[in-house]
């Protein structure tokens, strides 16, 4: 039988498990001198495993490394993943991280042995600080939400000790979708509150809702619409006036560096993601980072253990009385401490600034060429995203979820889809300031084909994608039953994992 050349990438790779062959291996084991069922008692003796693969290195490492290039992120290519800040994350912050005085000091390292990394967290808590213009800030929330119920936590605290925990939280509809998890843990119920026709807050829809129960506002600025809030100040005004504290979501702070600060806003307290401002890794390639700023009002109640300089140099210190505790174990992901400060420092305060303008360059670069094409959610200028929706699709029979698997196939990652809520069918693009024109222009093409199609071709977008390694999935039964293992042939069909 003719062997048929195979050419590029491979889309059709088996299982690892597929690839076992019985008794091939790897790696030669030695037996063990002892049986361990003959000296441990039973329930430490682990019964024989069935069903590992039994295959070579040069298969594993093929495998995987065939497998790895399937992988898209932020370092292959576009990322417009709105609300998530999905800028290139530079190489030399990699090395940064990977200096053997940063990889390889252990939490439980001595203060006085472990000065350089103390040095390092006390000048990321200084520059964030000074970007936020908030007072002082713990490094320890583990990612955004965390950072979140950090806040929440403090806010709570803070009005316990004034005799008056409070109820509610106010929460706008354009709000991060966090916002409302972060308040209910922390025993509050939320009122939301609406946006304007134009997708903003309106002070008199604050003050109506603001009393004596309100514990807080929770806002995000620029909102998840893309907006900033134009009267975030008398809003903020408007809370105070009440007793009420601001939170203020720091998830789309690309669009402010160097440019506004949410302490000078109003705001009492924010999370700041690291792994979306400041370039570091999402994901699988992470963990994220989620340190939160406080003003004056809620110093006493950050976190411990917290920095502070003696005559022999940094040490941690829990002795802040009015503490909310701890929020973790140690000291924060102090891998992305490392990387965001190597972000901060090689910027500089100019260099940050001019990235947050470029990002909300490419924004409005997005805006208008898809204008017309897509129906834009709200008019106006945005800043760091905008926010589109499949308004007029219908006609062909074509959805929000259309055209973001026909973009996979044009060999785009989609926009965030269907949030804000806020938005029928939404199509939330963040081009981020990494992002050259040329790859907009790809994009914008991208998307104006898709268009061209749904009117010419629409069962083209209802059969995507086609080129991907996987087609268009049963997304509610994914969600809904999982298979979270591999099952052997023998297996029956539907047989429980």
């Amino acid at each position: 039988m003719e062997r048929q050349k195979q050419e590029g990438l491979l889309l059709d790779e088996p299982l690892i498990f597929e690839r076992s062959c019985p008794g091939r291996s790897g790696a030669d084991v030695p037996a063990p001198a002892e049986r361990p069922e003959d000296f441990l008692p039973p329930e430490l003796v682990r019964p024989p495993v069935d069903g590992l693969p039994e295959v070579s290195e040069p298969e594993v490492v093929r495998h995987y490394l065939r497998l790895s290039q399937w992988n898209y992120g932020a370092a292959t290519t576009f990322y417009p993943l709105g609300s998530c800040t999905m800028k290139y994350n530079p190489v030399a912050n990699e090395l940064v991280a990977r200096l053997p005085g940063f990889a390889h000091v252990h939490p439980f390292t001595p203060d006085a042995l472990a000065q350089g990394a103390l040095e390092l967290a006390a000048e990321l808590e200084r520059w964030l600080c000074e970007i936020t213009g908030m007072v002082a800030v713990t490094l320890q929330p583990a990612a955004g939400a965390h950072g979140e119920l950090t806040g929440m936590k403090m806010i709570r605290a803070f009005h316990r000790d004034r005799g008056n925990p409070r109820q509610k939280v106010l929460i706008p509809a354009s709000a991060h979708g966090t916002n409302p998890a972060s308040a209910a843990l922390c025993g509050y119920s939320t009122v939301t509150l609406e946006g304007n026709q134009i997708g903003l807050i309106e002070p008199d829809a604050v003050r109506k809702a603001m009393n004596g129960e309100v514990a807080a506002l929770m806002i995000t600025n620029p909102n998840t619409l893309g907006l900033f809030e134009r009267e975030i100040l008398q809003i903020s005004e408007i809370v105070h006036a009440q007793g009420g504290l601001v939170y203020l979501d720091g998830a789309n702070l690309n669009a402010l560096l160097g440019v506004a600060k949410p302490g000078h806003m109003g705001a009492d307290v924010m999370q700041i993601n690291l792994h979306k401002t400041f370039s570091t890794p999402h994901g699988g390639g992470g963990p994220g980072a989620g340190p939160v700023a406080v003003g004056a009002a809620l110093e006493p109640y950050l976190p411990v253990p917290r920095l502070v300089r003696t005559d022999e140099g940094l040490r941690w210190s829990e002795d802040f009385p009015r503490t909310i505790g701890r929020m973790r174990t140690f000291y924060g992901n102090f891998g992305m401490h490392v990387r965001a400060l190597a972000y901060m420092l090689a910027l500089g305060g100019d260099g940050l600034a001019q990235a947050s303008r470029l990002a909300v360059l490419a924004a409005n670069y997005v805006r208008v060429r898809l204008s017309g094409t897509y129906h834009l959610a709200f008019p106006g200028t945005c800043m760091h995203e905008c926010v589109f929706s499949d308004k007029g699709f219908d006609a062909y029979g074509v959805k929000t979820l259309d055209i973001a698997k026909r973009l996979l196939d044009l060999g785009f990652y989609a926009p965030t889809i269907y949030f804000p809520l806020v938005v029928p069918g939404a199509l939330m693009i963040e081009p981020t300031e990494t992002e050259s024109k040329d790859t907009l222009d790809a994009f914008i093409e991208a998307m104006l084909q898709i268009a061209r199609e749904a009117r010419e071709a629409p069962e083209r977008l209802k059969q995507a994608p086609v080129h991907t390694p996987v087609g268009r999935l049963d997304e509610a039964r994914a969600a809904r039953r999982p298979i979270l293992r591999w099952q052997p042939r023998s297996e029956a069909p539907g047989k429980s994992a």
